[in-house]
């Protein structure tokens, strides 16, 4: 259930966060509030992990020498500056490795890979836009946050208000990449009716491109624009409601 304070933000089904989710390279200069840092942070709190050990810990960078020497230690990825706030995900092994042992590692990078997925989706639906950053050098991140021996770095999350629009890159479809009950491409004839099964999910996948296509293009028009067709669906509403209430007035004895 959403709060009072995530009244104003738009209500985004987790499918469509999903399918409108991109990873955002270029960003705008336009800081980035610290309610939707905090929601950002939240949702990665609250992803599964392993006996619920919870092995992450969250780094909010937002000072730009930080974020420059970051860019660096994730072999000089510049582009990573221009976001406005950073989140380094850390995972605490010596925890970890206190239940797992050998598994250990496995299930710290796993945990904090879905903490990342999390916040990746809640970014998108505050209206941020987010890169997960998987490639740095471990010892040049430890050595700019005073990282511990025991604590590792596992990706940093890039957050800010997007200031580009990229395509949906091209992924295989739903047969290409599913088996059922055995590894192997003669998998597809075990489902009864496997055209029925993909001509469904093709119709919810069209959909889901139409809704992503009037997406697109009710940001085409500038915040101006937008802001004139509510003032005009609000005189258009005020307009319905006056009429109404006259026919009210007339019916009554």
């Amino acid at each position: 259930m959403a709060t009072s304070q995530q009244k104003h933000w738009p209500r985004l089904d987790v499918l469509e966060a999903i399918r409108l989710r991109r990873s955002i390279r270029r960003y705008s200069d336009l800081p980035v509030e610290w309610d939707k840092i905090g929601t950002v942070v939240d949702a990665g709190r609250v992803a599964p992990s392993a006996g619920n050990i919870q092995s992450w810990r969250f780094i909010v960078v937002e000072s730009h020498p930080k974020r420059k020497a970051l860019a660096e230690a994730c072999l000089r990825q510049y582009w990573m500056e221009e976001a406005p706030v950073h989140i380094l995900i850390v995972m605490l092994l010596k925890k970890v490795r206190e239940f797992y042992g050998k598994r250990a590692d496995f299930y710290a990078v796993q945990e904090s890979a879905m903490a990342a997925q999390n916040m990746l989706l809640a970014a998108q639906v505050v209206g941020l836009g987010s890169c997960f950053v998987s490639a740095f050098d471990d010892e040049k991140v430890s050595e700019i946050f005073s990282l511990p021996a025991d604590v590792r770095p596992m990706g940093i999350v890039t957050l800010g208000y997007p200031n580009e629009s990229p395509e949906e890159p091209l992924k295989y479809r739903i047969e290409n990449v599913t088996f059922i009950d055995r590894w192997g491409q003669q998998n597809i004839g075990r489902i009864r009716d496997v055209d029925a099964v993909i001509w469904n999910f093709r119709v919810v996948e069209r959909g889901i491109q139409i809704g992503n296509d009037f997406v697109k293009a009710v940001d085409l028009h500038t915040r101006d624009g937008r802001r004139k067709i509510v003032e005009k669906l609000k005189e258009k509403t005020s307009a319905i409601r006056e009429r109404l209430e006259g026919k009210k007035r007339k019916q009554q004895p």
